[in-house]
């Protein structure tokens, strides 16, 4: 088989006119592809940086949400020490006015039994002595 000389030398020129166009939009592609690939990468550090600001807001939530939870059962065991002093206390007070009470009703009931007998009236009387009076309209 032989080739033309001319028509060889047509289709160089046909080639070399068409290479340096492929060549110029390879290169276009290229640096398209290598554009595309840098602000895939300033996207993703962009993620990343927001993912680590969030991991460290959401960390720093967590702690301050376990320091608050920490500070509350403080709070509450410290009102339920208080009530438990204050009710003791309360009840306490109770007790020792009622004694006071007892006591004094005692000196009271001794008295009136004193006050009774320098009347005549033995202590086995007062409940007839009562009837009197409830009969008479007169309180006890």
């Amino acid at each position: 088989m032989r080739v033309d000389k001319a028509e060889l030398t047509d289709l160089l020129e046909r080639m070399r006119a068409a290479v340096p166009g492929e060549l110029n939009q390879a290169r276009g592609i290229a640096g398209e592809r290598e554009e595309a690939v840098v602000e895939a990468k300033l996207e993703a550090e962009r993620i990343i940086k927001e993912a680590r600001a969030e991991q460290a807001r959401l960390i720093a939530k967590s702690g301050v949400l376990r320091e608050a939870e920490r500070g509350a059962e403080t709070i509450i065991e410290t009102a339920r020490t208080q009530e438990r002093e204050i009710r003791l206390g309360a009840e306490a007070y109770v007790d020792a006015t009622l004694n006071a009470l007892e006591v004094n009703l005692g000196k009271l009931t001794a008295a009136v039994a004193r006050a009774r007998e320098r009347l005549g009236h033995k202590p086995a009387d007062l409940g007839s002595a009562q009837r009197d009076q409830a009969q008479l309209g007169r309180p006890g």
